[in-house]
Parts: C-alpha cells; sequence; structure tokens
C-alpha cells in the first residue's frame, strides 16, 4: 500500500512545533499536525513521513506502532541519550537535534514530498448488524490475497462469532489459538508466531477455540497484530461490533475498515450507530454494502444514508452457506464474493501494482 504524501507532525511541545511548522513552509509543505496519540495512530499509515517530538517518543513507542518506514524523532539539543533509546523504540530511521539539524532535516522534510512508504497491508471489516457477512466477506479477501501471491494472515478477533476456522474446515488442525496467546505482550516474534498457528494452503489462520476465553487484553491484541504485519504482505482482521480495548486496537492498526451492511433500512439504521464510534478509532472507514433480492435500498443509498465511501458492493453466493457448514470454503471464481474480494484487495493495492 502507498499511502499519501503529507507529513504528520507528532507533538505537544509548543516550541518545538513553531520550529517544525517554520521547517515544513519553506519546503511548501502543509502537514497533519497531531498532539494527541490516538490521533497519531490512526494516521500512521496514510503519512509519508512521520515527525515524532521527543515529548510523544516514549508513549507512542509502549503503544507498539506498526513497523514502517519515513519516521524521524526529534528533540533539542539539550536532550542525552534517551532520545535516541526513544526513537530506537519507535523504530524510527533518523534522530534530529535542533537546532543545529535543521538543515538536515528540512531537507527529509523536502524529500518526502515524493516520497513513498510500504507497509503490510492490514484491513478489519465489522458487520454493521448482526449476520451481514463480514466474517464470510473477511475470509474471502484473505482467501484470494493468499492466491494472488501476497503472504496472507487471517486474524479472527471475534470470539463469539461463527468461527472462521470452522468455514475454512481447519478447526481440528494443530496450532495455537487465541487462548494460547492471552500473555503475548511487547514485542512478538512474527516468524515464531507464523509458524505457530494452522494454516490452509499457505493462509495463515488465527481463531478460538472451544474454552471460555472470549475477551482479549489490548496489549495481547496489539503486539499479535504487530508481529502479523512484520511477517505478511496481508493481514485480514474480523472484528466484533461491540466496543472494548482490545477491538478498538485492531481497528486502531488497521489501514482501512470495511463495514459490511446489508441493503435494507433496518441494517442501514443499526449501522448507522456504529459510524460515530468507528470514526474515532479506524482511520479509513468504508462501506461494503451487501446486495439481495429483492432489496429495498441500492449501495449507493446505503453509502448515502451512512455518510461513507462505497469500497464495493457484494451479492449473494446461493450455495456457499451449505459448502462452508460442511468446512468448504470456495466461492466460486466469478462469483459475486469473488468479484467483491478482488474489487477491495485493487482498490488498496493498485498503488503497489503500479509501482512494481
Amino acid at each position: 500500500m502507498t499511502p499519501s504524501t503529507s507529513v504528520l507532525l507528532a507533538t505537544t511541545n509548543e516550541i518545538l512545533l513553531d520550529d517544525l511548522l517554520r521547517l515544513a513552509a519553506a519546503a511548501s509543505i502543509t502537514p497533519v499536525v497531531e498532539p494527541d496519540l490516538l490521533g497519531v495512530r490512526r494516521r500512521w499509515h496514510s503519512c509519508s513521513l512521520v515527525v515524532v517530538g521527543r515529548d510523544l517518543a516514549e508513549p507512542l513507542a509502549r503503544a507498539q506502532p506498526a513497523p514502517r518506514s519515513g519516521v524521524v524523532v526529534v528533540g533539542s539539543g539539550l536532550d542525552g541519550d534517551e532520545l535516541y533509546r526513544s526513537a530506537f523504540d519507535v523504530g524510527a530511521d533518523a534522530v534530529f537535534r535542533l537546532p543545529a539539524d535543521e538543515t538536515a532535516l528540512a531537507g527529509k522534510l523536502a524529500d518526502a514530498v515524493d516520497g513513498s512508504v510500504r507497509t503490510a497491508l492490514t484491513l478489519a471489516f465489522v458487520g454493521g448488524c448482526g449476520g451481514a457477512g463480514a466474517t464470510t466477506l473477511a475470509a474471502a479477501v484473505a482467501v484470494f490475497g493468499n492466491r494472488r501471491g501476497f503472504r496472507t494472515m487471517l486474524i479472527d478477533g471475534d470470539p463469539l462469532g461463527g468461527g472462521i476456522e470452522l468455514a475454512l474446515g481447519i478447526e481440528r488442525d494443530p496450532g495455537d489459538r487465541w487462548p494460547k496467546l492471552l500473555n503475548a505482550s511487547g514485542r512478538v516474534s512474527a516468524a515464531a508466531l507464523r509458524s505457530a498457528l494452522p494454516s490452509v494452503d499457505g493462509l495463515s489462520v488465527l481463531s478460538w477455540d472451544q474454552s471460555d476465553v472470549t475477551v482479549l487484553p489490548p496489549d495481547t491484541m496489539s503486539s499479535v497484530i504487530g508481529a502479523a504485519q512484520r511477517s505478511s504482505d496481508l493481514v485480514v482482521v474480523d472484528l466484533p461490533r461491540r466496543a472494548d480495548p482490545a477491538v478498538e486496537e485492531g481497528f486502531i492498526r488497521a489501514a482501512a475498515t470495511l463495514l459490511v451492511v446489508p441493503c435494507d433500512v433496518r441494517s442501514v439504521a443499526a449501522a448507522k450507530r456504529l459510524v460515530g464510534p468507528l470514526r474515532a478509532v479506524a482511520g479509513d472507514l468504508r462501506v461494503v454494502a451487501r446486495e439481495f433480492r429483492p432489496q429495498v435500498l441500492s449501495a449507493l443509498d446505503v453509502a448515502s444514508h451512512l455518510s461513507l465511501p462505497l469500497a464495493t458492493r457484494v451479492g449473494h453466493e446461493r450455495d456457499l452457506p451449505t459448502a462452508m457448514d460442511q468446512g468448504r470454503f470456495d466461492p466460486r471464481p466469478r462469483g459475486p464474493l469473488s468479484r467483491s474480494a478482488a474489487d477491495i484487495l485493487d482498490l488498496f493495492t493498485h498503488a503497489d501494482s503500479s509501482a512494481a
């Protein structure tokens, strides 16, 4: 994924911000300014350069942002070695001390206008109402991404859902499930995570077992998704509608969130109540309209009522529910689900394909 070429300035220090804005203006850049840690994390994927002030470097490091290039930490000449420790923890490419390094930082800002950042594409899926089909679509996007050659991981973040691994027919396969990872925190080994999970045709899947565990610590969700991002080209996360810190962590760490909504009045009304809370944690929120016959609303109507961009539409695939009950997830190659999965992959990977 190639985000826009904007520059993010992350600091609560007004004196430092004045210096950074002056340097940005000299480079003909109008930056995005975020003094709030949540705002920084929401925009983490969408800016070509992230400039982190010394004051936010330590709390950002504790939040374990997804690894990416194009991050620098800026402090003053009075800062000691702790400036470099903070930069290392954030995963920064460089450290600049002002005013001594103003010329070098100005050059970095200027270079950002034409620069690009590549990182693991992470997509979150959530249903606008019960039975919307978000899990099925998430599984389809992961399966087709895997078939396209992306190193893919599918993460089931909904302990009360139908179970992705049941649909894929791997519920009896050996490998770790979420309850085995409850104590995961800090930097989880990406290679160890991938090797521990069950897989189907090379697609790694993290789901749930039959235990009573239904809640995850947010640190676990953060650490596991971070490890998935470090070992994958594509990470697909199926998330529930309920709000808790671990679920919010999933939305925050995703580059985009797809809200799946059936084309009827009641479903749209239910989804509308989710849009506000989702906007607070999801950086790029779009709607997928689930069509059926007869339908009351069009896909464009759904997008308009929710004031969200339409990512794609998905139709009903008659034989798929029976196949999934039998542990066979095999959408027809030219069926509606396959077309929708292809649309979503094309939408979010087009820039990378063009640059290749």
